[in-house]
């Protein structure tokens, strides 16, 4: 063989490996492969490996996984013409790849801009206090806005939600008094209706006493019990409280006096009571 017919051989050689290399492509499993042939859309590509015509065929891949655009904080007026910056993120798919590729040049450039204008808009028909409450309803109408333009470029938004929302200081400073005095105000509310259980509770209690007088006074004894816990209080006893353990004595005296008329010796021992004078001292009420 002379040397002619080797160079030729090894060129042929060159040609055919670049032409298997012009011809080959390998499509992934998270994508699709559009194919133009001569400018003409020839269709989607599955995943795997795909034989092209080289130089008259061309593919695009395009990646139908789902991408994650944050959307740049935007200066927002709302309705009720505060001041906020609002920043979001949005969730698209592509689900056509021939019209990702064919209908629109750069679709995510495209659905970032129409993303920033559409949360402008739709932020600026709430107040403040439905920005800040009402976030999931704010992210489904963002949502599908989005997609009635998006359908047109094969793209499906799946999700926006509302990152972040950046309130002037001096607003945050009034909506703080603000909730401090919706604070105070539930609390002034609810001690005055403790106030009012409170007093109805003591009138139905003095309507008792008032019926049962004696149930002042054990009331009273029975705070004397719970103070004398303490061994080094000091008890001071009202004077109304010590005439009242007199009257209380002279009324067992007398009851004491009937059961003798009428009972035995042993009854009338059993029954002599001991009376509590106002000094303190203790006497035996002698019976008849």
């Amino acid at each position: 063989m002379s040397t002619l017919g080797v160079v030729l051989l090894v060129i042929g050689g060159l040609l055919v490996l670049i032409g298997l290399g012009l011809s080959v492509r390998i499509v992934k499993q998270y994508e699709r492969g559009v194919v133009f042939r001569l400018g003409r859309v020839q269709g989607p590509r599955a995943p795997g490996l795909r034989w092209l015509i080289p130089i008259v065929d061309v593919l695009h891949r395009v990646s139908l996984r789902i991408v994650t655009m944050p959307i740049q904080s935007q200066g927002i007026i709302t309705r009720d013409n505060v001041s906020v910056d609002v920043s979001a993120v949005a969730y698209f798919r592509v689900i056509d790849a021939v019209k990702s590729v064919v209908a629109i040049e750069n679709v995510n450039a495209a659905i970032s801009q129409i993303a920033q204008t559409t949360l402008r808009k739709v932020v600026g028909q709430h107040t403040l206090d439905e920005t800040l409450s009402e976030t999931d309803r704010i992210n489904v109408d963002i949502r599908e806005i989005l997609d009635v333009t998006t359908t047109e470029w094969g793209v499906e938004v799946t999700l926006v939600e509302l990152k972040d929302i950046q309130l002037p200081d001096s607003m945050k400073r009034a909506m703080a008094r603000q909730a401090e005095a919706e604070r105070e105000k539930r609390a002034k509310i609810i001690n005055a209706e403790g106030e009012s259980l409170a007093a109805a509770a003591l009138g139905d209690a003095s309507d008792t006493m008032m019926a049962h007088p004696l149930a002042l006074q054990l009331r009273n004894l029975q705070s004397l019990v719970e103070i004398g816990v303490d061994k080094n209080t000091t008890v001071v006893f009202p004077a109304p409280l010590m005439s009242t353990i007199g009257e209380l004595g002279a009324f067992l005296a007398r009851e004491t006096s009937a059961a003798a008329s009428a009972g035995t010796p042993s009854d009338i021992q059993a029954l002599t009571p001991v009376v509590v004078t106002p000094n303190g001292t203790s006497d035996t009420v002698a019976t008849q």
